[in-house]
């Protein structure tokens, strides 16, 4: 249990220490700082521990955003500082030199001050703070709004405070608060409304953010197993579970806001089962078309193929100016001057189709007419969404005069998913690509890329010419990564690897011509697509890339579209289907058995909870 240290003068009828047993404090009272370094001391070394002043008035839901959030080692409100067990060395020091400073006390033990300014509060969880922020440490301080936080100075302030606490709702600010502040029109207007109260409803009988998450998973599976019926009752029962999918999904990352309930499992949980959802439900549809006599299974992995190489642009768009310097541009200054007119916003953020907004197109589509336009409709869409990001992110790149570092650099090769072929490869070019232009990374990771997916469209299944090119792609991709990505368009290398890599499976289990086949290519680009945003959410929780034994067994980009272009030349249609069943099955088990116990065990060491207010499109 945590432990909470009161110190400071007790003031007759404060709730302050109910208010911190309710927050799940096992609380103590100091009678100065000596006895507060003391408690310190004694408190257990796995558990938080905070130092609170004694005379402290505000708002519950100020101590709880303080004291309680997961994601932060210190943190500190006026009169009340915390830290974790991760910090907890860096709040023993703090208190000690504080202590041994004092010659007098003064308030309860506090050091005494000669010459007071008029209104100055002796609080030694302030002074704690301060002596913090002296030491360099990294001190969270909570965005509070209008809640209050205050160590009043004499008895009139004290009127003044409760007052002041006594005006502003807590409850409403915690309620408000549970919504993202950016969102898209439709989770914004037609979800959140609403989905707030589900998320207290689930706090109050003890449900956590990963039960909701798990919730919304199986309505999603359920809703595309009601696709795959290929009835009209089918569809229209999966429109509607598609959208209480949706809600469930809104609701878990409220309630973790609402009840502070961050944690590493649970981002990945959310940001994995988002995917899982969304694909399942494409493989429904698919499934429910063909029972009707329709196959649109190459409409499914096409979807699927752009949604996913989509989100590979913003993530490799953020990773590059994540830490870049200088990171100004023309264009950038134009977007937010268009953020500060108020439709212009909506407008902005529907025509990117975030999630809320594609979710409620495909289940009123689902609903009313039938798979294939649903899919038109989602292709048109992302395609239309897709090039306005990336036009609007390429002329940022062009315009700005910022310096990447590193640490991009380095994710950026984590995104490329080289594996060893590419490697060595680039190990043999790494001289003679210095020499070359900065425009050569995505110049020939496109052309590279372009090559392997044409020659596969135009050429017959089972001639060598596939396998040419895509000898010729490996040599492209390693001249791409031969040198660190650090030019103005490098981020554009992993998406480039992602469409050629996607899209060659896909053309060629659609030259095979047989039955089964391009259900077999959904399965494993599936898979890879797994691998893929696994490494994305293990850069953005600053857990590193995968492990290199687990890209070097599934092969990397390149190692995989030259294997599958060998075995479209060597076997047959039919042999062909199998081969990808069976690297579908075998690159799946590997990735997910690497990738849960990673982040099983992630989570049991306790690794920084993390919560991303992002949202892919």
């Amino acid at each position: 249990m945590p432990t909470a240290i009161l110190t400071g003068q007790p003031v007759p009828g404060s709730s302050i220490e109910s208010e911190l047993r309710s927050l799940g404090f096992d609380v103590h009272l100091a009678s100065g700082a000596a006895d507060t370094e003391t408690l310190l001391a004694r408190a257990p070394g796995e558990e938080r521990v905070a130092v609170v002043d004694a005379r402290f008035v505000g708002h519950p839901h100020a101590l709880r955003l303080g004291l309680t959030d997961p994601r932060f080692p210190l943190a500190a409100i006026p009169g009340a500082v915390t830290a974790q067990p991760a910090a907890r060395q860096a709040l023993t020091r703090a208190m000690a030199r504080e202590n041994s400073a004092g010659g007098g006390t003064a308030h309860g033990g506090a050091p005494a001050r000669a010459k007071p300014s008029v209104g100055d509060v002796d609080s030694l969880a302030d002074r704690i703070t301060a002596a913090l922020d002296a030491d360099g440490a990294d001190v969270h301080r909570p965005e509070l709004g209008r809640l209050v936080a205050a160590v009043p100075a004499d008895p009139q302030a004290r009127n003044e405070a409760r007052q002041a606490v006594a005006a502003v709702d807590d409850e409403a600010v915690r309620l408000k608060s549970a919504v993202k502040a950016r969102d898209g029109f439709v989770t914004t207007f037609l979800i959140s409304p609403y989905s707030r109260y589900i998320a207290r409803w689930c706090a109050r009988r003890g449900l956590t953010p990963n039960q909701v998450t798990t919730a919304s998973l199986i309505t999603a599976l359920i809703a595309a197993g009601c696709a795959a019926t290929g009835t009209r009752a089918g569809f229209v029962a999966a429109g509607v579970l598609l959208i209480a999918s949706f809600v469930l999904d809104c609701t878990d990352g409220q309630l973790a806001r609402y009840s502070l309930q961050y944690s590493t499992l649970g981002a990945w949980l959310d940001a994995t089962f988002d995917r899982a959802k969304e694909y399942a439900y494409y493989a429904g549809l698919a499934l429910g078309a063909a029972r009707g006599g329709d196959d649109v299974w190459a409409l499914a992995l096409g979807a699927m193929v752009l949604q996913t190489c989509r989100h590979v642009v913003d993530f490799s768009f953020n990773e590059a100016n994540h830490d870049a310097t200088a990171n100004t541009s023309p264009t950038a200054a134009l977007s937010d001057k268009l953020d500060s007119v108020g439709w212009t916003v909506w407008v902005r953020r529907m025509i990117v189709l975030p999630i809320g907004e594609r979710w409620a197109m495909i289940a009123v589509l689902t609903a009313l007419t039938t798979p294939r336009i649903t899919f038109y409709a989602l292709l048109i869409g992302c395609a239309f969404s897709a090039t306005y990001t990336t036009a609007g992110r390429v002329l940022r790149s062009l315009t700005r005069r910022a310096t990447r570092t590193d640490r991009a650099a380095t994710a950026l090769a984590d995104l490329a998913d080289s594996g060893p072929l590419a490697e060595a490869a680039a190990r043999g070019l790494r001289g003679s690509a210095r020499r070359l232009p900065a425009i050569t990374a995505p110049a020939v990771a496109l052309l590279g890329g372009a090559a392997v997916v044409a020659t596969a469209a135009l050429t017959d299944f089972g001639g060598p010419w596939p396998l040419v090119a895509a000898l010729v792609y490996l040599l492209t991709s390693a001249l791409a990564v031969a040198r660190p990505l650090k030019g103005a368009l490098d981020w554009l290398v992993p998406p480039f690897f992602r469409a050629a890599e996607y899209l060659t499976v896909l053309v060629l289990a659609a030259k095979a011509d047989v039955n089964g086949a391009l259900p077999a290519a959904f399965g494993l680009v599936s898979a890879v697509a797994y691998h893929h945003y696994d490494t994305v959410y293990r850069i953005r929780g600053d857990a590193g890339a995968p492990p290199q034994w687990l890209v070097r067994t599934v092969g990397g980009h390149e190692g995989r579209t030259l294997v599958i272009c060998a075995l479209a030349v060597l076997l047959t249609a039919s042999q062909f289907k199998l081969a990808l069943t069976v690297l579908a099955v075998a690159v799946a088990l590997v990735v997910l058995v690497e990738s849960i116990r990673f982040w099983v065990a992630a989570h049991k060491v306790g690794a920084p909870a993390v919560h991303d207010e992002g949202e892919p499109a």
